[in-house]
């Protein structure tokens, strides 16, 4: 763990750089006065004073600078100052506690849930496994949502000049509507077509738009995101170039300030440089006071927020200097930074009451009068003005437009959301999110759907036994309290020594107890196959109730919420009863007659089944075992695949030829269930991650070795390790001709490219030709 538990939590440093360190020394060798000047956080003073310890230096000054701009660094040689040891001693208790969590908690999942391998790929951590569970918690939230249906009714009415006025059925007798079904929507229609209209009031207002502030970390992330599609680490990486500087006609220069901040404060300088640009550019009346947003939950606010080191850089400019993904997001901040400064955009908005006997409805409008920070940000939404109206007047209805609708689940998190989440709810710090996020996706907790955070089955396990077993450490308000700890001592408040022996303690108890403790026993159950008791047991594809008298029994069940759903609804094909599984794609409807029927259907807004398009079949059979070729859609979009998928893999690219078949029968691919390879498949090699065997894969690149238990398990190996564990791989086809080089026969083989002929003297005789045309070639797979 490298830090004195038992004792003080000193840590333990070892130099991983050695060879920088040893160049350092030699450089300062006849220098008598050392200018620190690392990135201006806690991260950058850490480093400044690890290098003084190393190095013994005794005449170092530490300097500090927001952008990397001659001025900037002129200005900080001019105000050297010290380390700031409390910002140091902060760093470091933020370092060790992560650690004494990380490796703590680690061990216990290899243990619990990785069959007790230290290469299981499973890790904890104080603000990633809090982040886990976010995800998680929202999907169990999705699963459990029930959609209920409701109607709104909008009413298209016409004035007596001919001019239209929308409007939405808000209430009936005085109540809000509540139309839950199409039979209370027929009435209601009904009556209203035999109704006359009359305005019956009508409010108008001026509104101020104000602008949002400057960008910082957290919401800079956010954007990109919505905006771009970058993801936490691309923003990042991005951002920490156009910090550092690009190369212009007179040099190398930094184009934006310190990327990791959570203030949106900013330099008298650059406001005023701000407020000079806008009135050469739009006009006085288009300088606003300067926006500020609210102070976020555990904010240290000790820079500036991100904006352009220079406004009259402007991304027209620079057009020609940035690449195109250093353009887009440079042009975001700058465009955030100037409307920022801007006067508020004012907005005519009018609101129109509408009687018709005892229906009354609602029309609104707007018009922007005064564009203000619209001018350099743009509109997110457009005018809709209302015509001239008055109170009494009459309206004409023209056409009542009743809808459908349905309640939807909460959303998954994206990056943006989950950013937004955890910057509220004061855990972690901004600096921190791109690698959180990197985490979760590298340990395979989540997987990204349409760019959301899906959990996968590892994650639920993960998440589902740190609850259960650690529930301070996975708890949001805990972990935002032990943030603001950390803070008190940057702040010089606290020792950083107290604040780690205050969590440390009693999180090393509970670490203890989780791995000694015994398997829960379920009370009040009992194995319906053997009558043993039933014990609480995880894997890496989640909780599940394990008999105690395994392996002698093997009765399992989940109990990580997957499970089948029932529903009342029948397979059309045979009969039997269909529930709702949760696959790769979501949620969809299978039959229980499985795998003698492969019925599947999407669940439709309603929550009944939508039947499936089934893909079109072609004139083509495929060449390898004389199926059908239907078209098929993938995550790289259309392809031509056999009907008599997965005993056949054959595909090939879709060229945009004209598909005139008819829709084909054919078996869809099973989202949630698992494919049952060929015998002659399997081979005498165990899966290092659940204990299945392993089976020949075929994909472009060649044969390879997947788990049978695939997608649940994702594990691959090279065919090489079948072929040490004694397995032969079968015997080529042999042709009836002989190598024009060797005389050897030649035989059919499969590569990269797919099938090709070679000889059987492979690899002293490398001729090959192609499989189809015949050309002869030189490259032996």
């Amino acid at each position: 763990m490298g830090v004195d538990v038992e004792g003080e939590f000193e840590p333990e440093y070892v130099v991983s750089g050695a060879k920088a360190i040893s160049q350092l020394r030699k450089a300062l060798k006849d220098v008598d006065e050392v200018y620190l000047a690392t990135d201006p956080d806690r991260e950058g003073e850490a480093i400044a004073w690890h290098i003084v310890d190393e190095l013994g230096l005794e005449r170092a000054r530490r300097i500090q600078f927001n952008e990397i701009t001659r001025e900037a660094v002129l200005e900080a040689l001019e105000q050297p100052g010290e380390i700031d040891m409390d910002r140091v001693q902060a760093q470091q208790a933020r370092r060790i506690l992560d650690r004494l969590v990380g490796y703590s908690l680690s061990p216990v999942l290899w243990k619990k849930i990785g069959g007790g391998r230290p290469d299981s790929g499973l890790s904890a951590g104080r603000v990633q496994s809090v982040a886990l569970r976010l995800i998680t918690d929202r999907e169990r939230e999705r699963d459990a949502f029930d959609p209920e249906e409701y109607w709104s009714i909008s009413a298209l009415l016409r004035t007596e000049g001919g001019e239209q006025v929308k409007a939405e059925l808000r209430t009936i007798g005085g109540e809000e509507i509540d139309l839950t079904s199409e039979a209370d929507v027929g009435p209601v229609v009904a009556e209203m077509e035999r109704e006359q209209y009359r305005v019956s009031e009508v409010e108008k207002r001026q509104e101020r738009r104000n602008p949002r502030p400057p960008f910082i970390t957290s919401s800079l992330q956010r954007a990109a995101s919505n905006r771009l599609r970058f993801s936490a680490r691309k923003t990042m990486r991005i951002a920490q170039q156009l910090y550092e500087g690009v190369e212009m006609g007179d040099g190398s220069h930094g184009l934006i300030t310190y990327m990791r901040t959570d203030s949106t404060h900013i330099a008298a300088t650059a406001r005023r440089q701000a407020v000079g640009f806008i009135e050469e550019q739009w006009g006085k009346q288009f300088v606003g006071p300067g926006a500020r947003g609210k102070k976020a939950r555990g904010a240290q606010e000790a820079h500036e927020a991100i904006r352009p080191t220079n406004v009259t850089d402007t991304p027209e400019s620079l057009r020609s200097t940035l690449d195109e993904d250093q353009l887009a997001l440079y042009e975001l901040i700058w465009r955030r930074f100037v409307a920022s400064q801007m006067a508020p955009a004012l907005v005519d908005a009018t609101g129109v009451d509408i009687e018709g006997g005892r229906f009354g409805l609602r029309a609104t409008g707007q018009v922007v009068v005064f564009p203000g920070w619209y001018a350099v940000a743009g509109r997110e939404d457009d005018d809709s003005p209302l015509p001239e109206l008055e109170v009494d007047q009459a309206l004409e209805l023209v056409a009542l437009d009743p809808e459908q609708h349905f309640t939807q689940p909460p959303p998954r998190y994206t990056e943006a959301s989950l950013v937004r989440e955890l910057e509220s709810s004061g855990v972690g710090r901004p600096s921190t999110y791109a690698d959180i996020i990197d985490t979760l996706r590298r340990r395979t907790y989540v997987r990204m759907e349409r760019r959301q955070f899906v959990p996968t089955p590892l994650g639920f396990a993960v998440s589902d036994y740190l609850v259960d077993n650690f529930p301070e450490i996975m708890d949001i308000e805990f972990t935002a309290n032990v943030e603001e700890d950390l803070d008190t001592v940057e702040r010089g408040e606290r020792d950083w020594r107290e604040v780690l022996r205050e969590f440390y303690d009693p999180f090393a108890d509970e670490v203890r107890r989780a791995e000694q403790a015994p398997p829960e026993v379920l009370e009040g159950e009992r194995c319906p196959e053997c009558g043993g008791r039933l014990l609480l047991r995880y894997s890496r594809h989640g909780k599940f109730a394990g008999c105690e008298n395994y392996p002698d029994c093997e009765y399992v069940r989940d109990l990580s919420g997957n499970e089948p759903e029932e529903t009342e609804y029948t397979c059309p094909e045979c009969g039997s009863p269909l529930v709702i599984r949760t696959g790769r794609r979501g949620r969809f409807f299978a039959c229980t007659g499985y795998p003698q029927c492969h019925y599947t259907a999407d669940v439709g807004e309603d929550g009944a089944p939508r039947e499936r398009a089934r893909p079109k079949a072609t004139a083509e059979t495929c060449p390898e075992c004389g199926g059908t070729l239907i078209l098929r859609d993938g995550r790289r979009g259309k392809f031509l695949g056999c009907s008599n998928y997965p005993k056949c893999r054959y595909t090939r690219d879709y060229a945009g030829e004209e598909i005139v078949g008819e829709p084909a029968q054919v078996v869809e691919e099973p989202d949630a269930r698992q494919e049952r390879p060929a015998d002659d498949d399997r081979v005498p090699v165990v899966c290092d991650e659940c204990g299945a065997p392993m089976v020949l894969r075929r994909s472009r690149r060649g044969r390879f070795l997947g788990c049978s238990n695939y997608p649940s398990c994702k594990a691959t190996k090279p065919i090489s390790a079948a072929i040490a564990a004694g397995w032969e791989p079968p015997e080529p086809e042999k042709l009836d001709e002989t190598c024009p080089e060797c005389g050897k026969p030649l035989v059919v083989r499969e590569g990269r490219r797919g099938k090709f002929i070679g000889c059987s003297g492979y690899p002293k005789c490398r001729y090959t030709r192609d499989f189809e045309a015949g050309k002869e070639g030189a490259d032996a797979d």
